[in-house]
């Protein structure tokens, strides 16, 4: 039996829409292997639409309404 490869589970985009819902957001996404990418980071991408990963240079582009508690 094979052991399944985590990085096979790595979204490979490098712009992601991410919505309310999506918050609080951080990368590594929920489900990825963080121990094998970088450290976990929290982004805002609500503040200017949209955030960028310091570690890996993803793209995180807010669509849709803002969350109620950001008026």
């Amino acid at each position: 039996m094979s052991v399944p490869n985590p990085l096979e589970t790595v979204r490979k985009e490098h712009e992601i829409a991410v919505r309310a819902e999506d918050l609080p957001l951080h990368c590594p996404l929920p489900g990825e292997p963080v121990n094998l990418l970088h450290p976990r980071v929290f982004l805002d991408p609500t503040a200017e639409g949209e955030a960028v990963c310091p570690y890996c240079s993803r793209r995180f582009r807010f669509e849709g309404p803002l969350p109620k508690h950001h008026h």
